[in-house]
């Protein structure tokens, strides 16, 4: 499928629609590393161009969640795969009379580029950080249950106490080696969604399933639900099957099965 943000006169969607809630459901364990990685890096980005001294300290927190994920597995060579598939996969669309040329080889070339960026890291991601004695002993600390108080980690204290500037560089400096996997991780996700169709789809009685073609691998379900609804999805799903349940929350904020029927709209992407 052509990825929207590719098609030559693509429709404007001027309607007015109703405020809706995004759910998004990874339907593999790399679309789900990804996903984190994806969250992770944008509450970091926000919070890095903030001055509070609380921000910079979740910003830091932040990162170290990064490193718990990008330890976990290859994901250098899982990203460096995946981004040459997807780098192939565009430029199979060369010939497309409805394919629009510039953009098209745009992204081939931003594709390359994340490759590339990926490429020229040495060792470990995320090396930069865990080579530093003070940040790898202020991750122990903040495993423990407010272990960065001033009485725990004085010299911590002192640094959130710097000015704002020069707390930005040093986030900015040590989060340098992992703008490559940032980078990559929102190409392959924004490509990801791209390649998603949306349809409008009912639950009798607030239960939806629907299975999935073989040989055909899905990595995303994206879910988008009336706010006004106020129901909360549960989704789950696997290579052959995806299913939703919608619950409702009772006074003390349980969630139970509505019981009623439900419109929504959803896209699987490849």
């Amino acid at each position: 499928m052509i990825p929207q943000a590719l098609r030559v006169a693509a429709p404007f969607d001027a309607c007015i629609r109703p405020a809706l809630i995004l759910y998004e459901y990874p339907l593999n364990e790399g679309a789900r590393t990804m996903l984190r990685l994806e969250r992770l890096f944008a509450r970091l980005n926000l919070l890095i161009e903030r001055d509070a001294e609380v921000d910079h300290h979740h910003a830091l927190m932040a990162v170290f969640e990064v490193l718990e994920l990008l330890g976990r597995s290859d994901l250098k060579g899982d990203l460096m795969r995946e981004l040459d598939r997807q780098r192939l996969v565009l430029q199979g669309y060369r010939d497309n009379p409805a394919v629009a040329r510039e953009p098209l080889e745009t992204l081939i070339a931003q594709f390359a580029q994340a490759f590339e960026g990926l490429n020229r890291l040495s060792g470990k991601l995320g090396a930069e950080i865990t080579s530093n004695e003070w940040l790898m002993a202020l991750r122990g600390r903040a495993a423990v249950p407010g272990g960065t108080f001033e009485f725990d980690a004085p010299g911590y204290h002192a640094w959130l106490h710097r000015t704002p500037a020069l707390r930005r560089a040093d986030l900015q400096r040590w989060t340098s080696g992992l703008q490559a996997v940032a980078r990559g991780v929102s190409l392959i996700m924004g490509l990801v969604r791209e390649s998603g169709n949306p349809v409008r789809a009912a639950a009798p009685g607030g239960q939806f399933q629907q299975s999935l073609p073989q040989g055909k691998a899905y990595q995303l379900l994206r879910l988008h639900l009336d706010d006004r609804l106020e129901l909360v999805p549960e989704i789950t799903g696997h290579r052959l099957m995806v299913a939703v349940r919608f619950l409702r929350a009772d006074t003390e904020g349980r969630l139970k099965p509505s019981g009623e029927d439900v419109t929504f709209e959803f896209a699987l992407c490849t």
